[in-house]
């Protein structure tokens, strides 16, 4: 079993790369990396951070690869840095996925209602263009109204399952508390036990198990019940451990969780 994990390498901060290593590894799969940037920390709370954009670097890598016959059973998708990227990673599942192999997208563009700094509609029209060859996409809740215009979970959903055959919005904070929301025949919900604050990383722990559960096999609801309880026992030992959460959450001692789940398969 084989993934590749396609994201910014954050050198400090636990998320893209260095989550999706250790996360994926944990389920049993061999994981190579393709990065598409460089930055001495996440953007998130950090201040003075470098960037360097690995565009170029992108394209010699899969030239190579070529060359291997490299395939896999997964490709996992996130931080994308550009328009030229979005436009290149869309290649690689003809490229590079497997017949009958899974190409999960999380569409990062921004948080809290608004996009990232370098990010913009266009930008969003052009992700959801990768979404639209996707099996999975896992926007979180911001992303999906920036995909489609709709701040109501259920009508966003809707519109993403005309993109998307299995759309997943994460992290969508409701009345009730946070729930996640997924279309299988239908529009289905699932609750999450809600922890207050910001965890920077969150977003990536939960991609990357829930790649690593589709690359095994799992359904859709078995991918997000195992994700699910991964990432939210990682986030309650963080609320509790760690007070500056900006450096990221302590899902290391819960990776038993992906272990456990296939030890036996």
């Amino acid at each position: 079993m084989r993934a590749l994990a396609i994201n910014d390498i954050s050198c400090v901060g636990k998320c893209s790369l260095t989550v999706a290593l250790p996360v994926l590894s944990a389920c049993g799969i061999t994981v190579d990396i393709l990065p598409t940037a460089l930055l001495s920390t996440h953007t998130g709370g950090f201040t003075g951070y470098t960037f360097l954009n690995l565009d170029d670097e992108m394209t010699k890598i899969c030239s190579h690869w070529e060359t291997l016959g490299l395939k896999y059973d997964v490709i996992y998708s996130g931080y994308l840095g550009s328009r030229a990227q979005i436009d290149f990673v869309k290649g690689l599942k003809k490229r590079f996925l497997k017949s009958g192999g899974k190409f999960v997208v999380d569409p990062v563009l921004g948080d809290n209602f608004t996009f990232y700094k370098g990010f913009d509609a266009a930008f969003a029209r052009e992700m959801l263009s990768l979404c639209a060859i996707a099996d999975y996409i896992l926007p979180n809740e911001t992303e999906s109204y920036l995909l489609t215009g709709e701040r109501d979970f259920t009508k966003a959903l809707a519109k993403l399952a005309e993109i998307c055959p299995h759309p997943v919005i994460t992290g969508a904070d409701t009345p009730e508390g946070y729930r996640i929301y997924y279309w299988e025949n239908g529009e289905k919900t699932m609750r999450l036990h809600k922890v207050e604050g910001n965890f920077h990383g969150a977003g990536d722990v939960f991609a990357a198990a829930f790649a690593g559960c589709i690359a095994r096999g799992c359904s859709l609801k078995g991918a997000l019940a195992v994700s699910a309880e991964f990432c939210t026992r990682a986030i309650e030992r963080t609320a509790v451990e760690v007070t500056d959460r900006k450096y990221g959450i302590n899902y290391e001692k819960e990776l038993s969780i992906l272990t456990d789940a296939f030890k036996n398969i």
